[in-house]
């Protein structure tokens, strides 16, 4: 499933995109594989950021997330 490599304009190329992605994801850097991951993971990236954009933590949040991880950290 060889997609072009152009911008991603829309959810159903998005969601192309994420499958070569996956297909990919193993690929070794320097190969033409590896190269097209890159690619292909910088447009999903773009996409995502000016489709789905995040709002930072707050700070008071962003503790509590990592003290939650500390303490997941303890369990066996």
């Amino acid at each position: 499933m060889d997609m072009e490599l152009e911008s991603i304009n829309n959810d159903e190329e998005h969601g192309v995109a994420l499958i070569e992605i996956e297909r990919l994801w193993n690929s070794e850097e320097g190969t033409p594989e590896g190269d097209r991951l890159n690619v292909l993971s910088a447009l999903v990236e773009a996409y995502e950021e000016a489709n789905f954009p995040m709002d930072p933590p707050r700070p008071t949040d962003a503790i509590k997330f990592r003290r939650q991880q500390q303490s997941q950290g303890d369990r066996p």
